[in-house]
């Protein structure tokens, strides 16, 4: 590794729209370093992006002792980061909003929106001591930051909430040149994509397959978001299906 390439932190690194970013983030010359819980699916992944330009710190994003380790790992082995990409999330299965557990919205709320919260802490705190200051954060909203599927009410929740910290994030970021700004994600193909092959729950009550995209075109979006200079910023960028039922949804 070498440290005069931009250095940048992925979430939700190891599968699905991370892997994606990842890979497209390498290919335009950054050192990514790669998060996630699950250990031995980083390591495969770096395995398979390139060794040489990722490195692996598992951490759990809502826990903030764990935030804190990842990036004083990040400032001890580069001495600085220039993009910040809050990928990770999850969901819960598609049920009725008073079956939820106390529970499952926590988790929820936790991997969403308070880890990306904690990260974004811990990146201002190092872009705006850094020299030159200043940096980038972009962040995955999903198109359910701005529209709901039926029965998803704690990811929906977070991902409005996303919207929120993107935009305070890049108001607070201003006198520091640190940018912030959000990717909107539509049926990209992931794990948590796949049952839409067999058909999903839409709002007017019936059941229908839905088409996706795959990832790489998330992650050469987010590849672009990353290679503006700091003067400029995407504040929000939606990537979908082209005929998803999105649009005129409901």
């Amino acid at each position: 590794m070498t440290s005069q390439k931009k250095i940048a932190v992925v979430t939700g690194a190891g599968t699905g729209v991370g892997k994606a970013i990842t890979t497209a983030l390498v290919a335009d010359g950054f050192t990514v370093v790669m998060t996630g819980r699950r250990r031995e699916v980083l390591e495969e992944a770096s395995r398979q992006i390139g060794e040489d330009s990722t490195l692996v710190v598992p951490a759990d994003i809502s826990d903030k002792a764990s935030v804190e380790a990842l990036f004083a790992e990040v400032e001890t082995r580069f001495g600085r980061l220039d993009l910040l990409v809050n990928n990770a999330g999850t969901g819960t299965p598609a049920i009725p909003m008073e079956e939820l557990t106390a529970e499952q919205w926590n988790m929820v709320v936790g991997a969403n929106l308070t880890g990306a919260f904690f990260c974004t802490q811990e990146a201002f705190r190092m872009m705006k001591a850094q020299t030159p200051h200043g940096g980038r954060i972009i962040n995955n909203g999903s198109v359910s930051a701005t529209t709901p599927r039926p029965n998803s009410s704690p990811y929906t929740a977070t991902k409005h909430a996303i919207t929120g910290l993107t935009k305070a994030t890049a108001l607070d970021g201003r006198p520091f040149d640190i940018a912030c700004g959000q990717i909107d994600i539509g049926n990209a193909t992931t794990e948590m994509t796949a049952r839409m092959s067999k058909g999903v729950l839409q709002a007017d009550g019936t059941t229908a397959v839905e088409p996706t995209i795959d990832a790489g075109h998330i992650g050469r979006a987010v590849a672009h978001m990353a290679s503006l200079p700091l003067e400029a910023n995407v504040l929000t960028m939606t990537v979908m299906a082209t005929q998803m039922p999105f649009v005129g949804r409901g």
